[in-house]
């Protein structure tokens, strides 16, 4: 199962923080916000981690 951990401005952003978590070694999905068919590079896109690993993702992004 996974949970929203963060919420990026558009698809370019959302892939930096993507590529951050799992160069760390945490799995990381990116959703866009509302209907997946509509979605484009400037849509917000949610960032999701696995639950109970919220605090790994919170301790990666602290030490940037």
């Amino acid at each position: 199962m996974w949970v929203e951990f963060k919420q990026a401005p558009n698809l370019m952003m959302a892939e930096m923080w993507k590529e951050v978590l799992e160069g760390e070694g945490l799995p990381t999905r990116i959703l866009p916000e509302g209907d997946i068919l509509d979605w484009g590079e400037r849509v917000p896109f949610k960032i999701y981690v696995p639950i109970g690993r919220e605090h790994v993702a919170e301790e990666i992004l602290r030490k940037l």
